[in-house]
């Protein structure tokens, strides 16, 4: 396993739904495809993205594609007229698959709620044809990926709810055989669990909200885990996050350098505001000066 990531260009992508599954009351899967694909590398385990939807009754998303590359992309998208610049969200690679003599697929599961904001709304209603504009990786070691357990790592904890159930799939895959790994997956509802593939030596729970399941901070502080050096991945609701990781430095002593964090989301807040404070590193800064 890889410690280190160097810095990767990334450009955009011109994609389109190939077809939709449904995974569950609360996850749908949208698979695209296009040429551009050729060119796409997709890190695995939390490789992230940037995906453009067009507003309703545009054909394609608007985008700053000329725009240049890292900070300046998005503040030329900030530029634009809110009612006309693509819905921009984040969003992880579930699977990129190689065809032979195609340029290949991507597929992306949406977790879907009823109150969901506009890619909710556009994931529930994608259909083959339609377009996407996606910012995203052009080599496979890239800084999109934050998954990085170091090289003497004995085992791996993982937590996520349903924002977070993709990236959490795609790092059990990704998990070399034998690795210990104890898992805690929430979602909404009983048929929300996935069967997972993993080679590891996994222990997954599912904490399933409508079963009256422990919150995460509850599961987790009550289970024992294993003995040598850990590496933990918790992502999701952003206050669920930041219990989780107060807890495992604070009570079970893991170097916080060892434990990789993402709030996905936090109740109140959009998607847009918590992207301003992540680029500005208020969210981690918060946190790590609680622990320090």
């Amino acid at each position: 396993m890889t410690t280190t990531a160097e810095t990767a260009p990334f450009r955009f992508f011109d994609l389109q739904v190939v077809r939709t599954r449904r995974l569950g009351p609360s996850m749908v899967r949208v698979t695209f495809g296009g040429e551009d694909l050729k060119d796409f590398a997709s890190g695995g385990r939390d490789q992230s993205l940037s995906l453009f939807l067009p507003h309703p009754g545009q054909e394609a998303p608007v985008v700053p594609v000329g725009a240049g590359d890292g900070s300046a992309i998005f503040a030329a998208w900030r530029a634009l007229p809110d009612d006309v610049r693509a819905v921009m969200r984040s969003y992880t690679v579930r699977e990129q698959r190689q065809l032979p003599g195609e340029a290949g697929e991507v597929d992306i599961d949406f977790a879907l709620h009823e109150d969901g904001g506009p890619a909710c709304r556009w994931a529930g209603g994608a259909a083959p044809g339609h377009r996407v504009m996606v910012l995203g990786p052009a080599v496979a070691d890239n800084t999109a990926v934050r998954c990085r357990p170091p090289q003497d790592t004995d085992w791996v904890l993982i937590w996520g709810d349903e924002t977070a159930l993709p990236a959490a799939a795609a790092i059990l895959q990704w998990l070399p055989a034998g690795m210990k790994a104890r898992v805690w997956l929430e979602v909404p509802h009983t048929e929300d669990r996935q069967d997972l593939k993993t080679a590891a030596d996994a222990r997954i729970t599912w904490l399933v909200r409508e079963e009256g399941a422990p919150s995460a901070l509850e599961a987790v502080s009550a289970a024992e885990l294993p003995e040598g050096t850990g590496y933990a991945w918790i992502a999701g609701e952003s206050g669920s996050v930041k219990a989780l990781r107060r807890h495992l430095v604070r009570e079970r002593e893991l170097d916080r350098r060892r434990v990789t964090f993402v709030g996905y989301w936090r109740r109140g807040v959009s998607e847009d505001s918590l992207r301003e404070q992540a680029e500005t590193g208020v969210e981690d800064e918060a946190i790590d000066a609680a622990e320090a």
